[in-house]
């Protein structure tokens, strides 16, 4: 068993996650939003991924600023070894592969709770955690078609249609990120950690459940965007949707070349 370490709150306003250890085993868009966010207010993020299998090039740019990236196959016994080492001294892991999938390297809840007891564990999954689909994959656009949210937005002709955004990746990556933080406050204060789960699925029932409102619709705004150098070049990107004190936050560093990182914590 490895008691690993107690991380406590920075006194910096702007980062008071400064110093919490994040390892990042999610792709796409729900789960490095929430890396992303947390990177955002401070936390060390090393982004893991298989050699094998490259992220889209624009979804890693979008979601990678702030972060580390490393690759690891987790077949090979000594790259394994290298990410429960990482795993030893981190104090949250994210976990956005499809349930099981990551249980042949050590990477499911009850083991990562035997081995690492001071870890906190934030899930994602496209179905849930039971049922019939539970171990399928699954994306935002197919979860909408399912819940229904494609009939609500058929057109005129009544083909099916979508949200303009991907709104559970989002919904997800935000919800969870702001999870992570809750156990983060929660271990900081009752030194108690504690496993998090969210689903695309579920939250599709959650934003379906919601009352509808008949405000007018707002009319759409063209974004502010900024710009950072990085070695894709110089990004135009949207900034974070948070302020602080009154003033806009902004990403701490560019998203890195993709697996450019050392598998080592700061």
């Amino acid at each position: 068993m490895t008691q690993g370490r107690l991380w406590t709150y920075s006194d910096d306003p702007v980062k008071p996650l400064r110093g919490l250890r994040v390892l990042d085993f999610t792709r796409v868009i729900a789960g490095p939003t929430a890396s992303r966010t947390l990177a955002m207010w401070g936390a060390e993020v090393l982004r893991v991924d298989p050699p094998h299998m490259p992220e889209l090039s624009g979804q890693y740019i979008v979601t990678g600023f702030g972060k580390k990236s490393i690759e690891a196959d987790l077949r090979e016994a000594h790259q394994l070894s290298e990410v429960h080492n990482l795993l030893a001294g981190a104090d949250v892991v994210l976990l956005g592969y499809r349930p099981r999938a990551l249980e042949p390297f050590g990477l499911n809840e009850h083991l990562l709770r035997e081995k690492y007891p001071n870890l906190i564990i934030g899930e994602l999954c496209a179905w849930g955690y039971d049922g019939p689909y539970a171990f399928n994959r699954g994306f935002d656009s197919i979860v909408q078609a399912a819940s229904g949210i494609a009939e609500i937005y058929q057109d005129v002709r009544g083909r099916p249609g979508a949200l303009p955004v991907q709104a559970l990746d989002h919904s997800v990556g935000y919800g969870l990120a702001a999870a992570i933080i809750a156990l983060a406050d929660a271990r900081h204060i009752q030194r108690r950690t504690g496993h998090v789960r969210f689903s695309l699925a579920r939250t599709a029932a959650s934003l379906l459940d919601l009352p509808v409102t008949k405000a007018p619709l707002e009319p759409l705004r063209k974004p502010i965007l900024r710009t950072m150098g990085s070695t894709f070049g110089v990004l135009s990107y949207v900034p974070p949707p948070f302020r602080v004190s009154g003033i806009s936050m902004d990403y701490l560093s560019p998203p890195p070349a993709y697996g450019a990182s050392a598998p080592v914590w700061s």
